[in-house]
């Protein structure tokens, strides 16, 4: 299965190169006289010619152990339905074939050269492959190559015995007392951030005043891009949560550090061709490519891990000198004596990229859906005024879970926002050992795309209105209601948002409240609409994703700022 099915370069260069340089050497007696050079082009070629046939005309067709499963419509003879793929927004096609092609659970479709892709659409195939089986199915390796260039190899690309371990030292810190205790942290920064960008407003709205203006509500007014404000927001609540040191990308737009991250995860040109590559040839090999996009990213990557290698002398310097450490993520890794410098180094990387990114995103498409739902939007304002104070309030009032946790309508927005657009909307998996899932045999290799964008929006899972933006799906009708706090959905694992399993995000509750304090301070400081109109329809935003998906020219949008909170 893997050598005939995977793209098999390595195999193939490896018995090329050595049959082509034996018969240089004159060590096989029929072999033409050619040069090393003509010989190893031609045994590529003969060897790939070959591969092809097999994958495009006979495999998928006669030997598949998947060829009686249900295929969409669309498949192109030589790239599968990647024309397709490639053509609508991120998830697109896959939300219409889990809601138009009847399956019992796993739906085949094709990419590149016709590899074999398993999409599962039900709830026993995800717990099998997500729970009951997960250690069987691993990320593919030049994802976690590709990936962890950026992130480091921490808790999010380990596998097995060595994720388990990693998992087993990190909990402490994502405990659900803990993540309580964090909560007035995360809305004192969201605070900071709403008020610089407040400030922003007011006086940009300030020096582009006409000299006879007297409109107040233009002079409270701007145009924003939201997601770069997300970012640096989120960046800075990472930062002393779980790494204990303020970044200060809220009051530094120039900040070194966001500016890294923005560069790293902004999408282009470069960037899709480079992914497009890595599809057909060797991660490693595509990294290696004299082009601008690999030179940024491995100059980002060493930044980063430097800032990281900082972080953890300073923190090992106060451990040495007896001094508490705090209890941020950081200090919990270093105390449980589990983790080398460079495991630490490596975990850093995650937490500070997935842990900021993933929220940027969140905050970006909450805006956008707020946005064009003025109604929601003023709904959800009217619990956060009615609720907590004032930004303007001076007072040492702290805000506590038990603030933000009782407010009905902001969790059941968030939960909206992470249900419709999921802020990492694909996740691959490869069966790393010959197993089987609902009785069908799954040969090592097969590579299994986990969707959320289209299982989130299963109108199987979710009911007819699966498609909708819709918050009340959360909200409880009585005191009796238990549906509401699955949204209504049939399963668990209809919500995949953060995954299930031992693979789930370690993170989801420390996630969930940092969303929820974000949006109450953004949602009760301004009243928002979109800048361009045509946005308003979804099929119109260009959607690309690096780590997470955000609208790939950004999102503006107006903001004006609101009197007397």
């Amino acid at each position: 299965m893997d050598l005939f099915v995977s793209l098999p370069f390595r195999s193939i260069s490896v018995i090329s190169l050595t049959t082509a340089y034996l018969g240089s050497l004159g060590k096989i007696p029929i072999w033409p006289q050619w040069s090393l050079v003509p010989s190893f082009v031609a045994l590529w070629s003969l060897q790939f010619s070959i591969w092809l046939v097999w994958v495009l005309f006979l495999y998928n067709s006669l030997f598949s152990p998947f060829r009686e499963l249900p295929v969409p419509d669309g498949k192109h003879w030589l790239f599968g339905h990647f024309p397709l793929i490639k053509k609508f927004p991120t998830g697109q096609p896959m939300i219409e074939w889990v809601n138009t092609l009847p399956n019992d659970g796993l739906i085949r479709y094709f990419g590149i050269f016709n590899q074999e892709r398993l999409l599962p659409t039900n709830p026993k195939v995800l717990t099998e492959l997500l729970t009951t089986k997960n250690y069987d199915f691993q990320k593919p390796p030049s994802w976690r190559w590709v990936i962890g260039r950026m992130l480091g190899i921490g808790i999010l690309l380990a596998e097995g015995d060595e994720h388990k371990m990693q998992r087993r030292n990190l909990n402490p810190a994502f405990h659900f007392r803990h993540v309580k205790n964090l909560y007035p942290i995360f809305w004192r920064k969201s605070k900071q951030g709403v008020e610089a960008l407040t400030e922003k407003i007011l006086s940009e709205s300030k020096s582009t005043e006409s000299p006879g203006a007297n409109d107040k509500e233009d002079n409270r007014t701007a145009v924003v891009e939201v997601g770069n404000w997300a970012s640096r927001i989120a960046l800075d609540i990472i930062g002393v949560t779980g790494l204990g040191r303020d970044f200060g990308a809220i009051s530094d737009p120039g900040n070194e550090l966001n500016q890294t991250y923005q560069n790293l995860f902004s999408p282009s040109k470069q960037n899709q061709m480079l992914g497009l590559l890595s599809l057909i040839f060797p991660a490693r090999l595509v990294q290696l490519l004299p082009v601008q996009r690999n030179a940024d990213v491995h100059s980002a990557a060493r930044y980063i891990r430097n800032v990281c290698h900082d972080l953890i002398r300073t923190k090992k310097e106060k451990q040495e000198r007896k001094e508490s450490l705090g209890d941020d993520i950081l200090s919990t890794a270093i105390e449980s004596g589990a983790f080398t410098d460079e495991n630490l180094v490596d975990q850093l990387m995650t937490f500070l990229a997935a842990g900021h990114e993933t929220t940027a995103s969140a905050m970006t498409w909450a805006i956008y859906l707020l946005s064009k739902n003025p109604e929601i939007q003023s709904r959800l304002r009217a619990e956060v005024h009615s609720r907590l104070p004032s930004l303007a309030d001076q007072s040492s009032r702290e805000i506590t879970s038990v603030d933000i946790d009782s407010m009905t309508y902001l969790n059941a927005v968030c939960s909206e926002v992470l249900r419709y657009f999921p802020p990492a909307p694909v996740t691959i998996r490869v069966a790393a050992v010959d197993t089987s899932i609902q009785g069908q045999h799954i040969p090592k290799g097969t590579q299994f795309m986990l969707i959320p964008w289209a299982i989130n929006k299963s109108e199987a899972l979710w009911g007819d209105d699966a498609r909708a933006f819709n918050p009340d799906r959360w909200v409880p009708k009585d005191e009796t209601d238990k549906n509401a706090a699955s949204g209504g959905a049939t399963s668990n694992y209809a919500f995949l948002t953060f995954l299930h399993g031992p693979r789930s995000c370690i993170g989801q509750q420390f996630a969930k409240a940092e969303f929820a304090c974000m949006l109450a301070t953004w949602v009760g400081r301004f009243e928002m609409e979109l800048a361009n109109k045509e946005e308003e329809d979804e099929t119109k935003i260009s959607i690309k994703s690096t780590l997470t998906a955000r609208p790939e020219k950004g999102l503006f949008v107006r903001l004006k700022v609101l009197d007397g909170w």
